[in-house]
């Protein structure tokens, strides 16, 4: 028997042999290492969820940050008529983008694993309980099932942008929410895995280059491209498809390829999208404010 979540291939491992979903042995093993009861846990969680909930409606009310780099383009998203996103996924990137936007007007949002990964897990979530009939208690298991993979993820790489670039908050995020949707929709734990490295995979390599040093561009908008990210991980694992790589060694790969990147292209806006010119002249503007 596991006693802590350090790897993600033995908590897998480990709920097969018991027969046990990853939300339900994570539940369990949480509950023992804090010495307090599955019941106390879940209604800490069920709070985080609603937090999670207010986080969205809130977001489809922003009309501008303080910046004025972002806000609105969640109604915007809500509204469009293009129809090449699927209901779940079409509601999982206008909530992330509600969210994301939320934190930008400095709302309360929840860190999933981080404020500027924050729209991914929780838009995902919200949208599968609306277009599957999914109930509070079911989102909450997912929360618990994606807690286990953001701790092992912690432990052996990286949720930090300054550590490993975005790949470690966004690409973490779309681990997450992957593996919770998989298990949420009837997937085994096996699966599950699978999905997390695949989402991971995505995004390996993703710099960290944020705007004016502001988690709004191109924050904002990756937690969109995430969280269809994520859905497409977890659709190829409930499909049968698996990762060729165990999801243990891809974590460590995507530690590795956080400590390989520069120091100007992990949250230092020296790089990438913030070394461009117009970002130059944004920052210049705010700078002069």
């Amino acid at each position: 028997m596991i006693e802590e979540l350090k790897s993600l291939d033995e908590l897998v491992a480990e709920a097969e042999k018991q027969g046990k979903t990853i939300s339900a042995l994570t539940l369990e093993l949480q509950a023992a290492s804090m010495k307090t009861t599955q019941e106390a846990l879940t209604q800490k969680m069920h709070e985080t969820l609603l937090i999670m909930r207010q986080s969205a409606e809130n977001g489809m009310l922003e009309t501008a940050s303080p910046s004025g780099l972002s806000g609105g383009v969640a109604k915007k998203m809500a509204e469009s008529q293009a129809g090449l996103l699927g209901d779940v996924a079409q509601k999982a990137v206008t909530y992330a983008l509600a969210i994301a936007e939320h934190n930008a007007c400095m709302g309360k949002i929840i860190a999933a694993p981080t404020a500027g990964s924050c729209g991914i897990l929780p838009g995902i979530l919200l949208a599968l309980g609306e277009c599957k009939d999914l109930s509070d208690d079911e989102l909450v298991r997912g929360l618990f099932n994606a807690g286990a993979v953001g701790m092992v993820i912690a432990q052996n790489a990286s949720l930090s942008g300054a550590q490993g670039g975005c790949a470690a908050e966004c690409g973490s995020a779309g681990a997450m929410a992957a593996c919770a949707v998989t298990e949420l929709l009837g997937g085994t734990p096996t699966q599950c895995a699978h999905a997390c490295a695949i989402a991971i995979k995505a995004i390996m390599g993703l710099v960290c280059d944020p705007v004016a040093g502001l988690v709004e561009v191109p924050c904002v908008k990756r937690n969109a491209t995430g969280a269809a990210i994520a859905l497409t991980a977890a659709e190829m694992a409930l499909a049968g498809i698996e990762s060729a790589l165990p999801a243990d060694q891809v974590i460590g790969a995507m530690k590795s390829v956080g400590c390989m990147m520069h120091e100007s292209l992990r949250e230092t806006s020296q790089g990438g999208l913030a070394a461009t010119k117009t970002a130059r002249e944004i920052e210049k503007r705010l700078r002069s404010k």
